[in-house]
């Protein structure tokens, strides 16, 4: 099952507390792992202004309003910007589906910083990646919950909102979880 492009939601009790209330966009899911980008969690110590001036990149005023993510634990000190595809990186970006690609070099944000940038983008430091049937295991043991994912929840709804929105679209409550994993 190739679950590229999807939401992984995370269940109360997931046994990794990074994940906890997690919503993780998945840009990449295939025999050797998956890689991913949690789309609903702040960085409270960077936001964008921040991160172009450390990158000593100039920056439109509409740039440096934007927030940056905790894209997951892995390599924190990375970048990574979930986007809309109307934007094409001139060095790399992956098309993840026909509406959203991911580009992981220093152009995008140059060309975000110059308000040349995709139209729709989540910045995001770190990324969330599984090893070959780990996630797999963990949707199993009952860590995860999978859904389509939409341009209105990666964009429009605010970040402390998504993940109750996502378990919406399941029509699922919140409320109804149990943080125990069990089997029929």
């Amino acid at each position: 099952m190739d679950l590229t492009g999807k939401m992984l939601i995370a269940m109360p009790g997931i046994a990794d507390g990074v994940f906890d209330h997690s919503l993780v966009y998945l840009c990449s899911h295939n025999a050797e792992g998956a890689m991913g980008l949690v789309v609903n969690r702040l960085t409270p110590e960077v936001g964008l202004k921040e991160l172009l001036k450390q990158l000593e990149i100039p920056a439109s005023a509409a740039a440096k309003a934007q927030p940056v993510y905790f894209g997951g634990p892995v390599e924190l000190q990375r970048g990574f910007v979930l986007h809309s595809s109307d934007y094409t990186s001139k060095v790399n970006s992956l098309e993840v589906s026909e509406d959203l690609s991911m580009t992981a070099t220093l152009d995008v944000l140059e060309d975000i910083a110059e308000s040349k940038g995709p139209d729709k983008y989540l910045v995001m430091l770190g990324y969330s990646g599984w090893g070959p049937g780990q996630l797999e295991g963990e949707i199993a043991q009952n860590g995860w919950l999978t859904t389509d994912a939409s341009f209105e929840l990666l964009f429009e709804v605010p970040p402390d909102e998504k993940w109750q929105k996502a378990l919406e679209t399941l029509g699922v409550d919140a409320i109804s979880l149990s943080a125990e994993a069990g089997h029929a």
